[in-house]
């Protein structure tokens, strides 16, 4: 009644009210909220003074049951809540062809749920790339188009998963990915196969100088023709 300051309210009712059956049910209502409240004052009355004089048994009693009670309650724990590692926001450039290109480097990288696994935040990784891309290019012309078609392409090969998942975990930066060639990007398969032929077109060149090379650049100084077989020394 007191925190509510309803009395106050209903007896403000009755005096603006004029109406009779309002104001005797406001009066009747003043009067039975006063008796409970006299009856609640009485009783505390009796309850401060059996606690004033308190048996020696009693005091035994209480002392144990406080010291028990003291060991029991502890100071309530504040629960934790797990740290949740975050990132900055991707800062918006003022230019939409790089705005863009951002979008689609952040798509590349949500291809799959390796990211959530990793817990990347692959807006800000495609930005960083984007701006190591037009770092080095200098504008947004078709060179830098380019150059983030290639990223894009490579990062949703799906021949290639290990190259997103490096850049996702940082073991390849923006920095690097933004300006490594095709061959750098490639998978390790594509890598072998590469070097594969590096290796047999190497051999073959070896073969054909072994062999001699044939021309008509020269002119034979037997028969005088010009169908002529060389070989480099």
């Amino acid at each position: 009644l007191q925190s509510t300051r309803i009395g106050m309210s209903v007896n403000a009712l009755r005096k603006q009210s004029t109406d009779e059956e309002v104001i005797s049910l406001a009066k009747s209502l003043i009067k039975s909220w006063k008796k409970l409240l006299d009856a609640s004052e009485e009783k505390n009355e009796e309850k401060k003074k059996s606690l004033s004089l308190p048996t020696s048994s009693s005091r035994e009693t209480g002392n144990s049951r406080d010291q028990s009670s003291n060991k029991r309650q502890e100071p309530p724990k504040t629960p934790t809540t797990p740290k949740i590692t975050t990132f900055p926001p991707a800062p918006i450039t003022c230019d939409a062809v790089r705005n863009k290109c951002r979008e689609m480097l952040t798509a590349a990288l949500q291809a799959d749920d390796d990211y959530i696994a990793i817990g990347a935040d692959c807006e800000h990784i495609a930005a960083q790339i984007e701006e190591y891309i037009l770092a080095d290019v200098k504008n947004t012309d078709m060179k830098y188009k380019n150059r983030v078609r290639s990223r894009i392409s490579n990062l949703k090969d799906s021949k290639n998963p290990e190259l997103k998942k490096n850049v996702l975990c940082g073991a390849i930066t923006p920095e690097q990915i933004a300006v490594m060639t095709s061959e750098e990007m490639a998978s390790n398969e594509l890598k072998e196969i590469r070097k594969a032929m590096t290796k047999e077109a190497i051999r073959e060149h070896q073969m054909a100088k072994t062999g001699g090379t044939q021309t008509d650049l020269f002119t034979c100084g037997k028969c005088k023709k010009k169908n002529c077989t060389y070989t480099q020394v």
